[in-house]
């Protein structure tokens, strides 16, 4: 039997399974500049303009990116209600999208379809 140092660990063997491990992926990690996150929602708006509750989550990623608790406070609203507002089950009245629109700094835009 082999003796084992105290600090020293045995190399495990490097066996794969074939399974691909993934990774939780989070939008709101990768929108970092204004210009990102404008160009975000646009897209939600241009592409899926009859999808309120995906343009109200593409919001919420928003906040998420630049923070919930000040685009909260920006907004006029309680951090918890602009959870519940813009969550994947939430409803938020076309006040509150036009109140956080301006929190996050974006604009809503309008052109002939």
């Amino acid at each position: 039997m082999a003796k084992i140092k105290a600090n020293k660990i045995p190399a495990k063997s490097a066996k794969t399974t074939g399974r691909t491990k993934t990774m939780p992926y989070d939008v709101a990690e990768q929108l970092r500049t204004p210009e990102e996150m404008a160009a975000y929602l646009d897209a939600w708006l241009a592409e899926a303009p009859d999808d309120a509750a995906g343009i109200a989550r593409a919001l919420g990623d928003i906040a998420r990116a630049k923070g919930m608790a000040q685009v909260a406070r920006d907004a006029g609203l309680s951090r918890e209600s602009l959870y519940r507002a813009l969550s994947e089950h939430g409803n938020p009245s076309f006040a509150t999208v036009l109140k956080v629109a301006r929190a996050l700094g974006v604009r809503l835009h309008a052109e002939p379809a």
